[in-house]
């Protein structure tokens, strides 16, 4: 006898939960051949104010936490990734991803968390410095993290895409919201199970799955959003962000596509230089 296979309905991830949508909105996905891989939410904009809010009482926690406690959590995240590897890969495969693309995509997104894992510590050192000035001081200028981060992801994400954008944010002590769209929901809320049952602390890594044009807006004119990362070559959506994001200064980083270079440069993206004066003897 034939039984009907249960499909999954995701929700969001919101400051260490699974809500659905305030708004009850959800769409079926669909594979090549037109039939339902899941059920999707569609996050609206009272969600993302709701994600800002459970973001920011998350920051400061974070940004307190030791570099070394920082690195120890990414590769935490990192082996918990390696042990789910046959179900991302299987994942990636109903988003479109053949076989040997989504062991290639998982392997990297591993390997991913365990290179910012290890600049946790390091990342510090090599960009701070200590400058000579004319008066009897030591003068010292180190990174500390802007903040509340927003990650716009594109259709070319994967699991590496999200994965490659999100570490460089948190591993500088930053909390994250990120915003996926539709294509990749399954994959992000995969990957946002793994990190609930981490040790990343709740509202560290938050995420909202559906329509860009109903997220970004409020997220770039957001006045407790400290900064956006906009991963499209999109003109129309970078010229939207730009605009409002100069309304409340907030510092927006253009990237043509989701899929990350390994380098600690991106970490500096979403660090401000704080200087300290310190009297001699």
């Amino acid at each position: 006898m034939s039984r009907l296979k249960v499909k999954k309905t995701y929700k969001l991830y919101i400051g260490g939960k699974f809500p659905r949508s305030e708004s009850g909105r959800t769409h079926a996905l669909l594979d090549k051949k037109g039939d339902v891989i899941a059920n999707i939410a569609k996050a609206s904009k009272k969600d993302l104010r709701n994600t800002v809010v459970a973001t920011r009482k998350a920051q400061a926690g974070w940004q307190g936490a030791s570099p070394h406690l920082k690195g120890q959590i990414l590769y935490r995240l990192a082996e918990m990734l390696e042990g789910r590897k046959a179900q991302f890969i299987s994942v990636l495969k109903e988003s479109g991803m053949s076989e040997k693309s989504a062991i290639k995509e998982v392997e990297k997104s591993v390997d991913a968390l365990v290179y910012y894992a290890g600049w946790s510590d390091k990342f510090q050192a090599i960009y701070s410095s200590v400058n000579p000035v004319s008066s009897p001081h030591y003068n010292f200028s180190a990174p500390v993290p802007t903040g509340i981060v927003g990650v716009v992801l594109d259709d070319k994400a994967g699991l590496y895409g999200i994965v490659s954008q999100m570490a460089p944010v948190i591993v500088g002590g930053n909390s994250t919201l990120l915003v996926v769209p539709s294509k990749w929901a399954t994959v992000a809320m995969e990957l946002a199970e793994v990190i609930h049952t981490s040790d990343v602390p709740g509202g560290v890594v938050n995420v909202l799955t559906g329509e860009l044009p109903d997220m970004v807006p409020t997220l770039s004119g957001h006045m407790d959003v400290n900064a956006v990362a906009v991963c499209s070559s999109d003109n129309e959506l970078r010229k939207s962000v730009r605009e409002l994001g100069a309304e409340n200064v907030k510092r927006v980083v253009f990237r043509d596509n989701s899929k990350g270079n390994l380098s600690p440069y991106p970490i500096m993206d979403f660090q401000e230089i704080k200087t300290t004066w310190h009297p001699v003897g």
